[in-house]
């Protein structure tokens, strides 16, 4: 018996032990430390950058604009190809269609004008009548004095008296370049104006760059 004793007491301490090496205990594992934390001594979270959308620069004429002399339209009537055709406004601000012809449109917005040439197509010629009236080109801008190339120019949509002095080859020596005066003719009638040079311009205006004094 007193032999068995120790025998006993390791098996005891066997058994204990493999109990220790089953039993399965939480792990502590420390985070890895990155560059920002090494650097900053917490978590970096770089800022937000912002962001910019440059949205499209709209059309400075549409159904609103009011048609005068020089302008160039292309008049649709549906089923009709006879009469579906580029029309000019001349300089009495007419234009002249088959079966009906001279038609006022100085003034007009290109849906005023496409009602007038309905009701007059209406009027003993088509029962129901389909009009559409589309711009396609405007009238030109004229500029003048101190640029390289003064005249008469296509005007197109958004312009600004920047661009009209480049496309007339940029000011002479002699600009003023910071004022120009410009003369816009519309509905309420016609007005001078002292602007700086990222105006825009409308359709038939005038540019007049000036001569600095010094």
């Amino acid at each position: 018996m007193q032999g068995a004793r120790p025998v006993a007491v390791c098996l005891m301490a066997a058994l204990a032990l493999s109990g220790c090496m089953r039993r399965t205990s939480p792990v502590a594992v420390a985070p890895q430390a990155s560059l920002d934390t090494i650097a900053y001594g917490q978590t970096y979270v770089p800022p937000a950058m912002p962001v910019a959308y440059a949205a499209p620069a709209p059309v400075r004429y549409d159904s609103s604009y009011h048609l005068d002399a020089g302008d160039r339209l292309r008049i649709v009537v549906y089923g009709q190809e006879g009469l579906t055709n580029t029309y000019a406004i001349d300089a009495a601000g007419s234009i002249t269609m088959p079966l009906i012809g001279s038609v006022p449109a100085r003034g007009r917005t290109p849906a005023g004008l496409a009602a007038e040439i309905a009701g007059r197509l209406r009027n003993g010629f088509i029962r129901e009548p389909s009009v559409a009236v589309e711009i396609e080109a405007y009238r030109p801008f004229f500029i003048l004095g101190e640029v390289a190339a003064p005249g008469q120019y296509p005007y197109v949509p958004n312009m600004t008296v920047e661009s009209a002095v480049a496309i007339a080859g940029g000011f002479t020596p002699r600009a003023k370049r910071d004022r120009v005066t410009v003369t816009h003719t519309d509905a309420s009638g016609t007005g001078r104006f002292v602007v700086p040079p990222g105006t825009p311009i409308g359709p038939g205006d005038t540019v007049l760059v000036g001569e600095r004094w010094f």
